[in-house]
């Protein structure tokens, strides 16, 4: 379960990217920097697995992707190659451009062993329009591309792009564009701006709605795709429940896959039990100079401790390369 929204609403910003990133807290995952064996490129990293990919990246030369799960019946085997590795090889490596990237990711390759995502990605430094691909569309199909040079507010779920069945999507897409619109009436600074976007990724429905989270993951695995940001969910010791389980966000039985494991100390595995939540939001802002600012959130540690804002927060301003030229 994860949110990304997009816009370029604002005129002095070429772009503008939010995100929550929705896991079970205690999954090992490093604060956004500039990463160590790809100097150019910024983001967080999952720890878990020995890829160490990442679900939002930016680079020195322009490229920016965001990674979301697609909601899928079948939870894809161990074996399956890492998602955080597709937008890895994206902002890494020389993929011969975003459009031969997309045909490669949606009609062939390693990604379609990997779980279902959606990917968006592209050059913001170069002024064109994002892709939104992902790895379960039909071979040779439409691909749609957003933002670039159009006036838009659009966001990402764990469903496909355009469902507006997820009021969390459509919630999002609408307090975005509030804050925008406020914003620029009012003339307010950037650090204001930056602020209503961090309000709006805490937005948490379920907790006005009185919800019990220590009832459990599954007792509200329903409602997520109704709530931004999803409150600490469940216990530490509580049974596994595969992450994509709870991306899918289904109203069937989902209770059926818990307490099965064979050994009782496989619930206290890092990254795949216990509390589920938003652990980490994020905003990048790209304004009309080719000026990337980018703020991190870390809510929890990886003890599963709440983290105080100050401490928490990575705040990070750098130059697009190629617009500085």
């Amino acid at each position: 379960m994860c949110i990304a929204l997009l816009s370029t609403a604002h005129p002095k910003y070429k772009l503008i990217l939010l995100d929550n990133r929705d896991e079970y807290i205690n999954r090992p995952t490093a604060e956004a920097t500039w990463w160590p064996s790809h100097p150019d490129v910024l983001g967080g990293r999952d720890l878990l697995r020995e890829v160490q990919g990442t679900w939002l990246g930016v680079t020195k030369s322009g490229k920016i992707a965001v990674l979301t799960n697609f909601r899928e019946d079948v939870t894809p085997p161990k074996t399956a190659v890492s998602r955080g590795e597709i937008i890895k090889k994206y902002l890494t490596e020389d993929v011969g451009g975003t459009e031969q990237f997309v045909t490669d990711v949606v009609n062939q390759g390693v990604a379609r062993d990997a779980g279902g995502f959606s990917l968006v990605c592209g050059y913001v430094g170069k002024g064109e329009q994002l892709a939104v691909i992902s790895n379960r569309a039909k071979s040779g199909g439409e691909v749609p591309w957003v933002c670039g040079d159009v006036v838009q507010t659009v966001g990402l779920s764990n469903t496909s792009f355009g469902d507006r069945t997820w009021p969390k999507v459509v919630d999002g897409e609408e307090l975005m564009l509030k804050a925008i619109r406020e914003n620029v009436r009012d003339g307010k600074h950037e650090d204001e701006l930056i602020s209503s976007f961090m309000t709006l990724l805490s937005d948490d429905a379920l907790t006005r709605k009185g919800l019990d989270p220590k009832e459990g993951i599954q007792t509200h695995i329903f409602e997520l795709r109704n709530t931004i940001c999803v409150p600490p969910l469940g216990r530490l010791d509580e049974p596994d429940l595969p992450a994509d389980e709870i991306a899918a966000a289904k109203n069937d039985e989902v209770t059926k896959v818990l307490g099965n494991r064979e050994n009782a100390n496989d619930n206290k595995q890092l990254g795949v039990s216990g509390v589920y939540a938003t652990q980490k939001q994020t905003v990048v802002l790209i304004d009309q100079a080719g000026r990337v600012r980018f703020v991190e959130r870390t809510l929890f540690d990886n003890d599963c401790k709440p983290v105080s804002g100050e401490e928490g927060t990575i705040d990070i301003t750098f130059q697009i390369e190629t617009a500085a030229k």
